[in-house]
């Protein structure tokens, strides 16, 4: 006799995992920050991020683990999405590797993200959060017309596979691209 039953340990069944790729939202490029890792986020960035949070406590996508850059701006843009998600400062992962990473480097962040993180949220920058989406989805990926895959405040929703430090070029499929400017307040 056959068990039709699967559990989640089965491997022929898995929970899919899912990566939010979250470029910061518009910084303040007139901040007197005396640097660019000090660069706070624009009046826009601060209603936007909080959008951002919104729509993804709507759509259920809260995720496990919250990894963001340190960087002024990221970790703005992190704490008004994870207040929405009701996700605590503490919670998040600051880790520097992400700030001005290449996809390398940012591959390395993913892989040491917990085999049990389902969703993770992944805050930082460009131009290294859309060479990580192009890597990811690979030849799949359309580019809008205007030629920005991820402006600011835009998340990035990729279907996974189930290791996060083995992410080969294609790897993962694009579910959606949202931008803040589609969501309302």
């Amino acid at each position: 006799m056959f068990d039709l039953c699967l559990s989640y340990a089965d491997p022929f069944f898995s929970m899919p995992r899912e990566l939010l790729i979250l470029r910061h939202a518009k910084s303040d490029w007139d901040s007197v920050a005396t640097s660019d890792f000090e660069r706070p986020l624009a009046k826009r960035g601060k209603s936007d991020a909080p959008k951002v949070g919104a729509w993804l406590y709507r759509e259920g996508l809260v995720p496990d683990l919250v990894v963001s850059s340190p960087a002024e701006r990221a970790k703005q843009t992190a704490s008004k999405v994870c207040k929405c998600l009701d996700i605590k400062k503490k919670q998040i992962l600051w880790d520097a590797d992400i700030y001005e990473a290449e996809v390398p480097k940012l591959l390395s962040v993913l892989g040491r993200c917990s085999p049990e993180a389902a969703t993770v949220l992944l805050i930082g920058h460009n131009p290294g959060l859309e060479q990580l989406l192009m890597h990811l989805v690979g030849e799949d990926l359309e580019i809008p017309d205007d030629g920005k895959l991820l402006p600011t405040g835009t998340v990035a929703r990729l279907e996974m596979p189930d290791d996060w430090s083995a992410l080969p070029c294609g790897s993962a499929q694009l579910i959606s691209i949202t931008r803040p400017r589609s969501l309302k307040g």
